[in-house]
């Protein structure tokens, strides 16, 4: 009798244990979804482009007058690794306004985040702190909280792209990136 009920006592709780173990392998589990990889979801930008960019230099009050530039933006692997670097150069059409910066943008494999530092090499700063994301499908936003006027805003930097595989095929420059 005994050795009855040590067995129905281990047969239920194996059971149970493969029960548990079932249910946290669905889907309904998303701790249990595989992680996607996002290192290399800045490739389809590494190499030099021609830049065009739309400024809007007086932010939160409505403003609609925008400054157009046009220049360069050079981007580079840092030692064969997922890491990169941007050099940008763009001036104003008029000739009288410049924006000059660098980007460092590192991932980080355990969160599966980029931390995008902005470089202001004439003032010798880094950006901090940076603002950190990552991409879904054609989407990345990214995020920090930043002092503006002031007052403490959230800042959120956002990549779309209609397709970035399309971009590594075809070497168009038809993303946009603007901060919020």
């Amino acid at each position: 009798m005994k050795m009855t009920k040590l067995v129905f006592v281990a047969a239920l709780v194996l059971t149970v244990t493969l029960s548990i173990v079932s249910h946290a392998q669905t889907t309904k589990d998303p701790a249990n979804l595989p992680q996607r990889d996002g290192s290399h979801d800045f490739d389809f930008i590494i190499g030099n482009w021609k830049a065009h960019v739309r400024r809007l230099p007086d932010r939160l009050n409505n403003s609609n007058v925008w400054v157009e530039y046009d220049g360069i933006s050079n981007h580079k692997k840092i030692l064969d690794s997922n890491s990169n670097f941007e050099e940008f150069d763009v001036t104003s059409t008029d000739k009288k306004l410049r924006i000059k910066a660098q980007t460092l943008r590192l991932y980080n494999p355990i969160s599966r985040q980029w931390s995008i530092y902005l470089i202001d090499v004439d003032n010798g700063t880094i950006g901090l702190p940076p603002v950190v994301g990552s991409f879904n499908g054609n989407r990345g936003e990214f995020y920090d909280q930043e002092e503006y006027k002031g007052r403490a805003i959230l800042v959120r930097y956002m990549w779309l792209s209609s397709s970035r595989e399309l971009l590594l095929r075809s070497h168009s420059n038809r993303w946009r990136q603007w901060h919020d």
